[in-house]
């Protein structure tokens, strides 16, 4: 079968990392950034999380950035006009520094390449929690560019978060395509896994960084990045 579109998460499946590590660096320079706002690495972290969360579960019908600035400035009180253009170039240019928690992957470009040749569309699923720039940032890790697929998600054009199969129903849609006739490739058992599958779609899940969920793990299609390769090669 010729999947209409292949999908790949990116945290911890294209791009291995540790979460907590990541957050922490992530979350010390971006307060940098923010420091003139009055919000430190202790003030931020709660309305930060807590505007994240509220994209996560987004039903609203709104864009998830506006979601998220929404709640974001009605816990610190900061002009989002302001603050959201720092945020923007922090994501292009300071983020790098998160890099220093993740590692490296050069089967990345290949399993893009790949999928390239086996689908007709090639889709980058990562939950649109960042604006395009952040999703560009963390691409460029891997040697990859937003060019490199058919569909980035971000935050500034969705208004769905995995683990919602409304996010896969939305994208889906979006590039004229059917569910039943794509293939995800994640490492979260509820968020790429079951939320996929809900919509419809196949789904394969990568090891080497998985979010295992203990209540009920999934049993399906699974093996390491380098499995999976080998099994993008044979459809």
């Amino acid at each position: 079968m010729r999947y209409q579109a292949i999908l790949f998460d990116l945290d911890g499946t294209l791009l291995p990392m540790e979460l907590e590590p990541f957050a922490k660096i992530y979350f010390g320079a971006l307060a940098r950034e923010l420091a003139p706002f009055g919000l430190t690495p202790e003030t931020l972290f709660k309305p930060f999380w807590a505007a994240t969360k509220a994209m996560m579960v987004n039903t609203t019908g709104k864009l998830n950035a506006d979601v998220f600035w929404e709640t974001f400035t009605a816990l610190t009180q900061v002009d989002r006009t302001q603050v959201e253009p720092i945020c923007d170039a922090f994501y292009a240019a300071g983020f790098q520094a998160a890099r220093a928690a993740t590692k490296e992957n050069p089967l990345a470009k290949e399993a893009v390449r790949i999928a390239r040749e086996k689908a007709d569309k090639v889709i980058l699923a990562t939950n649109p929690l960042f604006p395009m720039a952040g999703q560009a940032t963390r691409l460029s890790w891997l040697g990859l560019k937003l060019e490199d697929f058919d569909l980035v998600t971000c935050y500034t054009t969705d208004r769905f978060c995995k683990p919602n199969p409304a996010y896969f129903h939305d994208v889906c849609q979006r590039m004229g395509i059917d569910p039943k006739a794509c293939l995800m490739i994640g490492n979260d058992d509820k968020e790429d896994m079951y939320c996929a599958t809900a919509a419809g779609m196949d789904a394969y899940l990568v090891t080497d960084c998985r979010l295992m969920d203990q209540d009920n793990p999934w049993q399906g299609a699974m093996g390491s990045f380098a499995e999976m390769v080998e099994m993008l090669k044979s459809l």
